[in-house]
C-alpha cells in the first residue's frame, strides 16, 4: 500500500469517536465453567462499539441486538431446562468474537454473609474426609476474593486502597468444584450446593460474596436505605461516625481507612467492605440482570452487639429481601438464612445472642418464602466460628429441597406456635415435630424457663411441652442462654429454635 495513502487512512481513523473501536466484551460474571439459571430468560450483556450488531449463541439458540450509544448491549435468550451437558456461549460483533465454554444450565444461588459464610472448606471440621468427595463437576463456584480480606486492626496498604472501587473490589472467576478449587470455597455454600445437587440432580452454581465481619447494611442498596422511613438515617453523612450503624463495624472501618487520605469516597464517606451499600454496589448490583434461584445468608454477629441493632434486625433484613425481590422481579425469591449458633459470654460479647436468635426466628413470619437453619446445638463455647459447617449447609438445603424441589422432608426443627396456661400448667405447641418431640440426648428436657434466667422443669407430652406452674407466667423461654444447653428436637433430630413466647 502507498505510504501516503496509509497515513491518510490512519488520520481519518484517528478522527473517529473512540467508542467506534470499542472492544467486544462480556460482563465479568460470564466465564468458562459458569452455571446459567434454568427456566428463566437468559440475559447476556456486555460492551461493543455503539450501534454495532451483536449476535449471541448458546447451544443451538441464537439472538441478536445492538449496542447503545453508551456501548452497552444486552441480548435475551429463551429459558432453558436444566442441562448437565456443557455448552458454549459465543458472542460475535463485526469481526470480533468472544467465547465461553463448559457452561451448564441449573440453579444459581447467591451466598452472602460474614465470616461464618466465608469460612473456607480447608478450615472446616470434615474437610479431610470431604476431599475424597470433592470432584463434583456439576457444582460450580464463583468465589471471588475482595479488597481487605483478612486485614483487621491495621491500616490498609496502598494496594488494598486501589482496589476499593466497586468495579475492582471483587476479583475472581468461575471454577469447577474439585479438590483444589473447593479448598477456599465457603464451606456452608459447598455443603448446601452438594446436598441440592445430590438430591435433585440439577447442576448448581454458587456465587459467594460474603465478607468477614461485614454488617448486613453493606449488602443493602444504599438507595433502599435512603427510601426507608425507618432506616434512612443509616445512609446519612460519613458512615464512620454514623451512630445508626454497629459500633464494632465503625471501629474496624476507622482502623483500616480513617488515617488515609487517598481512599476513594463519596457523600457517605470512604469506601470500605463494611460501608453501607458497598458490597451491594460492588457485587450484587452487577448480577441483577442475571437469573438466580435464591439467596442463602449466614450473617448477624456484627449486628448483634447492641440492643438497638438487635431489635431492628428483622425489619432491616426484610428491607434487603424486599429490595432484592423487586430488583430480580421475583416476589417469591427464596431467602434461607442461618440462625446464630451458641457462644459463651466469658470470651465474647454474646449476651444479646438469645434476643438476636429470637429476632431471627420472628423473621420467618415477617419474610414470606424464607427458611431458617437452627444451629444453636453446634456452637463453640469460646469461638465465634464453629467449624462444623456441614450440618449448617445441610440444614439450609432442607428448606430448599422442601420448598423448591418438592422433596417430602422436614425442613426445620420444632418451631413454637403458641403457649397456653390452664389448670396449673403451661402448654407449648409446635410445628415441624415430625413423628413427635424428643430430646437429642435421651435425657429429660432442658432449656426452658419462665423468667429467662432460672431453668424450670418441663416434659414432653405428645407434640407439646408441658410446664407445671401454679401461677400464670407472662412468658415462656427456650434456649435463652448465649450458649444454649437446650436439647429439644423433633423425630429427625433437628433442634428447636430459641424463643420467647407470650403465655396466653
Amino acid at each position: 500500500m502507498n505510504i501516503k495513502l496509509l497515513y491518510k487512512i490512519l488520520a481519518v481513523l484517528m478522527l473517529l469517536p473512540f467508542p467506534a473501536f470499542a472492544q467486544l466484551d462480556l460482563a465479568g460474571v460470564f466465564f468458562n465453567e459458569m452455571v446459567i439459571q434454568r427456566d428463566q430468560p437468559i440475559n447476556i450483556w456486555g460492551k461493543a462499539a455503539p450501534g454495532q450488531r451483536v449476535t449471541v449463541s448458546f447451544g443451538a439458540i441464537s439472538r441478536s441486538g445492538r449496542a447503545g450509544k453508551d456501548s452497552t448491549w444486552m441480548v435475551t435468550l429463551p429459558a432453558q431446562k436444566a442441562n448437565t451437558k456443557p455448552q458454549e456461549l459465543l458472542v460475535r460483533a463485526g469481526n470480533q468474537q468472544v467465547a465461553r465454554s463448559n457452561i451448564l444450565v441449573g440453579d444459581v444461588w447467591l451466598c452472602i454473609g460474614q465470616s461464618n459464610m466465608e469460612w473456607p472448606m480447608v478450615g472446616e471440621a470434615h474437610y479431610q474426609e470431604e476431599v475424597a468427595n470433592s470432584d463434583q463437576p456439576l457444582i460450580r463456584f464463583f468465589n471471588p476474593t475482595y479488597a481487605g480480606k483478612n486485614i483487621y486492626g491495621t491500616v490498609y496498604t496502598d494496594s488494598v486502597v486501589q482496589m476499593l472501587l466497586p468495579e475492582r473490589f471483587y476479583q475472581g472467576r468461575w471454577q469447577v468444584c474439585d479438590s483444589s478449587s473447593f479448598r477456599l470455597m465457603s464451606a456452608v455454600a459447598y455443603y448446601f450446593g452438594k446436598e441440592i445437587k445430590e438430591q435433585s440432580g440439577v447442576p448448581v452454581g454458587l456465587i459467594n460474596l460474603s465478607i468477614g465481619g461485614a454488617p448486613l447494611e453493606t449488602f443493602i442498596d444504599i438507595n433502599a436505605l435512603e427510601r426507608s422511613r425507618r432506616f434512612s438515617d443509616k445512609a446519612k453523612g460519613d458512615w464512620l461516625i454514623n451512630n445508626q450503624l454497629p459500633v464494632w463495624v465503625r471501629d474496624r472501618g476507622r482502623q483500616n481507612v480513617e488515617e488515609l487520605a487517598a481512599v476513594p469516597a463519596d457523600e457517605y464517606g470512604k469506601n470500605h467492605p463494611y460501608k453501607p451499600g458497598f458490597a451491594y454496589l460492588s457485587g450484587i448490583q452487577p448480577l441483577i440482570q442475571m437469573g438466580i434461584r435464591g439467596v442463602i445468608c449466614y450473617q448477624g454477629e456484627s449486628n448483634a452487639q447492641e440492643a438497638d441493632r438487635v431489635e431492628e434486625y428483622g425489619a432491616l433484613t426484610k428491607l434487603m429481601v424486599d429490595d432484592y425481590r423487586r430488583k430480580w422481579n421475583n416476589r417469591r425469591l427464596p431467602f434461607y438464612y442461618v440462625q446464630l449458633s451458641s457462644i459463651d459470654t466469658v470470651r465474647y460479647n454474646g449476651y444479646l445472642w438469645p434476643d438476636f436468635r429470637d429476632e431471627q426466628r420472628k423473621m420467618l413470619q415477617m419474610i414470606p418464602h424464607s427458611g431458617m437453619a437452627v444451629c444453636s446445638d453446634i456452637g463453640a463455647r469460646d469461638n465465634v466460628h464453629p467449624t462444623d459447617k456441614r450440618t449448617v449447609g445441610k440444614r439450609l438445603a432442607r428448606w430448599a429441597l422442601n420448598d423448591i424441589y418438592k422433596l417430602e422432608s422436614l425442613p426445620s426443627g420444632p418451631l413454637p406456635i403458641k403457649a397456653h396456661w390452664d389448670e396449673g400448667q403451661v402448654t407449648v405447641t409446635f410445628c415441624y415435630v415430625g413423628e413427635g418431640l424428643a430430646t437429642a440426648d435421651s435425657l429429660p428436657v432442658r432449656g426452658f424457663s419462665l423468667d429467662g434466667k432460672v431453668d424450670t422443669e418441663a416434659s414432653i407430652s405428645g407434640n407439646t411441652i408441658v410446664i407445671k406452674t401454679t401461677t400464670k407466667p407472662g412468658w415462656v423461654y427456650y434456649g435463652w442462654k448465649s450458649f444454649s444447653d437446650g436439647n429439644l428436637v423433633n423425630s429427625e433430630q433437628l433442634p428447636a429454635s430459641t424463643f420467647r413466647l407470650v403465655v396466653r
